[in-house]
């Protein structure tokens, strides 16, 4: 059934903006206007060779390059042939398998960026990108764009990582979903008036989520403010070019290719919403640190194990039944929560947080009506120079930073300062700066407030893989949490972990406090 446009509905879409499966994907019919594209690889340097593949109702497409930026910089426009090519029905875990359109060198001046391709043809227009390495560093900051979790969500054809046309009826999640795809709409820029996710719905209502009904109002991506590069990294990006802070870029996929990626900049910087990471990006960043790399994290829920392929387009995670249908033979590496006790690498020995410790706030009924920020227990801290908070002040509340997924640690209060508590699974020393509340549970009173989208499930599901069992005791674990802004100490180096995805509201408002703790953590003497 076609909604709009290109918006589809699955076979089993119950037609709610939340619960519903409706998504994007080419027309089957040859004389309709469109035109998608998407290139070879996510990722390139200067001198490598640039191929666009696409697909059109018309002979030709109008292609137009950008550097993205505060005036985003035309690098490279023409036209190039165009064409109808059948699009396959598992395109999401396989690739669309279109005709190269354009193969292009990329020039050695064009400079470290996230680039834009907008493909147009008479009535549609669509849009791709791909990131650019530089080829020696320009910056002090390399910027790593999350790309694991963009591939997670991206829903363009049907499936994700979350929803899909997949398993034995059709409606399941994709256990493997391929880059050789468009990007769904969203992803790529920011739809005009868009709402963010964090959203507190009236108490004894039924939770609503204005972000999702947006999407199915207008067509677009359901999973637009949950992951891509309009969502996160280009606010942030904009910001720091504002301010004069210059960065690098590169790619989480690039991180799990090259183990000396990093060796060049001194500090790094993630932002938004990093939650899938394979075992050797993990590997590569944590040796950095140890040899005296500084992590500057603004983002949150690092969960998720996955797998890449050798060629890096097609990513891998089995999720919750990764016990019964990964086939890898190392339990190590079976795709399922890095806390999960078969992994034997809890996600806070890298990050010194975890997403498993609560992980919702601002939205749904998880911490909806809290403060939205960070309560200050530290103020002395170095990150907290010039902010004028003290001791119990809250950062970012009237921003909302504190939203959506963020990472989080058991902890004891002693003396009034929180502490990391015994057996959290760091490999060094933490120091907690601000802390809130978070919950993986929808509570609910009754049927007029039951949250059909989170509700109980998350925190069953938490209490089964990370505490082995579901009773009222694990599951009380598993849904009374935190999230935390801490400074994480391993080997020679440190993370300063500000573990929340909605930082970057703080960024978008123009909240002063929270731009002061973020130049000071990117431009500023750690300690």
């Amino acid at each position: 059934m076609t909604l709009q446009g290109f918006f589809t509905a699955g076979p089993f879409d119950d037609g709610d903006p939340v619960t519903g499966h409706y998504y994007e994907t080419a027309s089957p019919d040859p004389t309709r206007a469109q035109v998608w594209g998407y290139t070879a690889a996510l990722s390139h340097a200067p001198g490598d060779r640039l191929a666009l593949h696409a697909m059109s109702n018309a002979p030709h497409i109008a292609v137009r390059i950008d550097r993205d930026g505060l005036t985003p910089e035309t690098v490279w426009q023409d036209e190039i042939d165009g064409g109808f090519a059948a699009t396959p029905a598992d395109c999401s875990e396989r690739g669309c398998g279109w005709p190269e359109r354009l193969g292009l060198t990329i020039p050695e001046g064009w400079k470290s960026g996230a680039y834009t391709v907008t493909l147009a043809v008479p009535g549609h227009t669509s849009q791709t990108m791909f990131v650019l390495r530089a080829a020696s560093p320009q910056a002090r900051i390399l910027m790593i764009l999350a790309t694991g979790t963009w591939a997670a969500y991206n829903d363009w054809g049907g499936s994700n990582h979350y929803q899909g046309l997949s398993g034995r009826n059709g409606d399941d999640f994709a256990a493997h979903v391929s880059l050789l795809r468009p990007w769904a709409t969203g992803f790529v820029a920011w739809p005009a008036n868009a709402p963010r996710i964090p959203h507190a719905s009236p108490l004894l209502t039924k939770p609503r989520y204005p972000h999702m009904d947006f999407a199915r109002a207008n067509g677009i991506s359901k999973k637009y403010a949950s992951s891509g590069w309009a969502a996160f990294e280009r606010p942030f990006a904009l910001w720091c070019e504002e301010q004069g802070i210059a960065l690098d870029y590169a790619t989480q996929h690039d991180l799990h290719r090259d183990p000396g990626l990093l060796d060049a900049y001194p500090r790094a910087l993630i932002v938004g919403h990093d939650e899938y990471w394979t075992w050797e990006m993990r590997d590569h960043l944590d040796r950095w640190i140890d040899r005296g790399g500084e992590l500057a994290r603004f983002a949150g829920n690092f969960f998720w194990q996955t797998r890449l392929s050798d060629d890096l387009v097609t990513q891998t995670c089995f999720k919750y039944r990764a016990g019964a249908e990964d086939p890898t033979p190392d339990p190590t590496r079976l795709t399922s929560y890095w806390d999960h006790p078969h992994a034997t690498r809890p996600a806070a020995a890298t990050m010194g947080l975890t997403g498993a410790m609560g992980v919702y706030a601002g939205w749904s009924r998880c911490a909806a009506h809290g403060s939205g920020g960070f309560t200050i227990y530290r103020p002395g801290h170095w990150a907290m120079t010039d902010t004028g908070l003290g001791y119990g002040d809250v950062l970012g509340a009237a921003s909302k930073i504190f939203a959506y997924e963020v990472d989080g640690i058991d902890y004891t209060m002693t003396h009034g300062l929180p502490y990391a508590a015994e057996g959290a699974g760091l490999e060094g020393a933490l120091t907690i700066i601000g802390l809130s509340p978070a919950t993986s549970l929808s509570h609910s009173t009754g049927p007029w407030d039951a949250d059909p989208f989170i509700g109980a499930l998350d925190a069953e599901e938490v209490a089964l893989n990370v505490y082995g069992e579901i009773t009222a005791e694990t599951l009380g674990r598993a849904s009374r949490g935190n999230g935390c802004m801490a400074e994480y100490r391993r080997g020679k180096g440190a993370v300063f972990n500000a573990a929340s995805c909605e930082w970057v509201a703080g960024l978008i408002a123009r909240d002063a406090p929270v731009e002061r703790v973020t130049r000071r953590v990117l431009t500023g003497v750690w300690g």
